[in-house]
């Protein structure tokens, strides 16, 4: 069963930081293109940033850039999301998804969503103080 599952979503004040996992069983994030999205309420899914599992190439959203880093662990088939100074309108409910790893650049994935093949449940993250 393919199956991702988020964790590590929460409250956090203007400014903090957070951690996003993904655990990703039933397949390999070495042979495909991975990304975490969200969503928040009333707005489209939006790519945040993504990470290509053939050959590691990222691609980071321009108001993401210099504040999110993302990260993978091959041996536990694991993706991370790093997120420092978080700001209000960053709160939303992040999901990581993968799709094909043929896609390329990587950045195509996180600009059309629905090149996705599995989605997360999501994790709701809130910035607020």
């Amino acid at each position: 069963q393919l199956q991702l599952v988020e964790s590590g979503g929460g409250l956090v004040q203007p400014g903090g930081s957070l951690r996003l996992s993904c655990a990703a069983s039933g397949f390999s994030l070495d042979y495909y293109a991975i990304g975490w999205f969200r969503q928040a309420p009333g707005k489209e899914r939006e790519g945040v940033s993504c990470i290509s599992g053939p050959d590691g190439s990222t691609y980071y959203a321009d108001s993401v850039k210099g504040r999110f880093t993302i990260s993978r662990d091959n041996a536990k088939n694991m993706l991370y999301l790093q997120m420092n100074n978080l700001k209000p309108e960053e709160t939303a409910v992040y999901y990581c998804a993968a799709g094909p790893g043929g896609i390329t650049p990587i950045q195509h994935i996180c600009e059309m969503p629905r090149l996705a093949d599995f989605w997360g449940q999501g994790t709701q993250v809130t910035v607020s103080s």
